[in-house]
């Protein structure tokens, strides 16, 4: 169940109750694609830096180890040892990102395993029965995900299709809750609103999938080719014909300026593999912007990557000695960064929950994204 709490123009502040533990948005959710964060990240590490919910991928955990077999062990929460929300893609992103391996018909999609090229059929029910057997809190409708830059009839039909693909979706969704040996009953299903950057298509498909009454709704095909001022207008016309009594997600967005940016127009889910693949290089996030620790200027640097974090990273170790171990290809080193990373984001989101429930949220995010521009403007990022 959504509570939505409040409201500053657009942005909204809310409180989502799920079966695995109630959570506050706007919130951040770490990516852990195969049921572990990128960056040697424990299970234990996510409660201390304040991740609220994890978010793996079904086509990954389908590959390897095998949905069945993680049904067979009790459910990925019990898999990986983590008693809050987790919310599942539905391997549609795959299909986009996989394009040369991939042949997409009505019934679903044929491609091959990335792992060991085997053949690989995915449907609306075969997603909703993976990520059944995964017991996920949430489960995310399978899509096709058109690029930014795909031309109008193609996102057209691809848009009609993923609507049927929808209605598959939620009649298997009530399905597998139905029977006795799921994993998680409650499973919750979104939908995903795509259209490329055709207002039209984006409206008339918020329009369309709103009435299917879901748990939450994802708005998805951005940051796949399009500017930054395009997928904030396309967000700014779509997420007001989106339920407002429901989570709507933004999906693989983005730094925190695009973060910020979202809030404003509505978005109060989101997910992103920056923190971690930029901790991985070195890049970590301060709140005036992003720095690049391999910089030989953090030599002899003993401050902490940002005064006052309280992450575990900063609260122990010095920039120095980060780069150092970057330098030195030490692994600690790159989980520092992670670790700190994931903090900065799940930290932001606090912030901007209190901005919010403080009504505040406008200046609060004219001043930090002024502050975040700092670093840019000396080149250092």
């Amino acid at each position: 169940m959504y509570e939505l709490i409040k409201t500053e123009g657009m942005a909204k502040r809310g409180r989502l109750t799920t079966v695995h533990g109630t959570v506050e948005t706007p919130l951040f959710m770490n990516v852990g694609t195969c049921a572990a964060i990128k960056g040697a990240v424990a299970t234990s590490d996510l409660y201390e830096i304040g991740t609220q919910v994890e978010l793996s991928n079904t086509y990954h955990l389908h590959v390897r180890p095998g949905d069945r077999l993680i049904h067979d062990l009790g459910g990925l929460h019990k898999f990986m040892n983590w008693n809050k929300p987790i919310l599942t893609d539905s391997g549609g992103f795959q299909v986009f990102s996989l394009a040369g391996l991939r042949k997409i018909k009505e019934e679903g999609v044929t491609f091959q395993s990335h792992v060991d090229g085997r053949k690989i059929f995915m449907g609306p029910e075969e997603s909703m029965q993976i990520q059944s057997n995964l017991g996920s809190t949430i489960a995310m409708a399978f899509d096709e995900c058109p690029s930014a830059r795909a031309e109008r009839k193609y996102v057209e039909d691809s848009v009609a299709r993923t609507t049927r693909w929808l209605e598959r979706c939620k009649k298997e969704m009530d399905r597998l809750n139905s029977l006795e040996d799921t994993v998680n009953p409650h499973q919750m299903l979104f939908g995903i609103n795509q259209g490329a950057v055709f207002d039209d298509i984006r409206i008339d498909h918020a329009k369309r999938i709103r009435e299917m009454d879901l748990d939450g709704y994802a708005i998805g095909g951005l940051a796949v080719g399009e500017t930054h001022e395009e997928m904030y207008h396309v967000i700014e016309e779509t997420s007001p014909y989106l339920p407002q009594d429901k989570p709507t997600y933004l999906m693989g967005v983005g730094t925190p300026a695009n973060i910020l940016e979202a809030v404003d127009r509505g978005v109060d889910f989101f997910d992103c593999v920056y923190p971690s693949r930029n901790g991985r290089h070195g890049h970590v996030y301060t709140g005036k912007g992003k720095i690049n620790l391999f910089n030989q200027k953090y030599e002899r640097d003993m401050r902490p990557i940002e005064e006052g974090c309280g992450c575990p990273a900063c609260k122990m170790y010095s920039r120095a000695y980060i780069r150092h171990l970057l330098k030195a290809k030490e692994m600690l080193g790159m989980r520092l960064c992670v670790l700190h990373n994931l903090y900065f984001y799940n930290h932001l989101m606090e912030e901007i929950r209190d901005a919010l429930d403080a009504g505040n949220f406008k200046n609060y995010k004219k001043d930090k994204l002024y502050a975040m521009q700092e670093y840019d403007r000396e080149k250092d990022a």
